[in-house]
């Protein structure tokens, strides 16, 4: 992370408008941004070296899903520090302690914020990280 930026995040939906749309607006937020339209994609970016700060992905994708990304993260031991974010249309309670039980920090139902309230929410979540003492 350089003294421009803010952090770097991997943007993970497979809806190409959202994740097009997300990366603007965490780029015009100061963020550098690696957007993926699938767990594969993301998946190789972090065993490829992309270091995150943040990891913002959606829950329901085709193929492999927000859960098994946070399972192999964990498996894995990728993206070490960074703030697991779900950014998700699933409002259901048992659907949030899934994610939070497989480690993301937050859990965000996509219609409750606004793009510009998400991009915040994810420098709160990354400046509590890098508050947080290595364990």
């Amino acid at each position: 992370m350089t003294e421009a930026t803010k952090g770097n995040i991997l943007l993970v939906d497979d809806d190409k408008f959202l994740v097009d749309m997300y990366s603007m607006k965490f780029t015009a937020g100061n963020f550098q941004v690696q957007a993926c339209l699938s767990v594969t994609d993301a998946l190789e970016a972090l065993k490829g070296g992309f270091h995150a700060d943040a990891i913002v992905f959606d829950l329901l994708m085709p193929e492999q899903d927000g859960f098994s990304l946070l399972q192999t993260i964990s498996k894995e031991g990728l993206a070490k520090g960074a703030a697991l974010i779900a950014l998700t249309n699933q409002s259901d309670d048992s659907e949030k302690v899934k994610a939070e039980g497989l480690g993301a920090d937050r859990y965000i139902v996509k219609a409750s914020m606004i793009p510009s309230e998400v991009v915040s929410v994810v420098g709160e979540e990354i400046a509590k990280k890098s508050k947080t003492p290595a364990a």
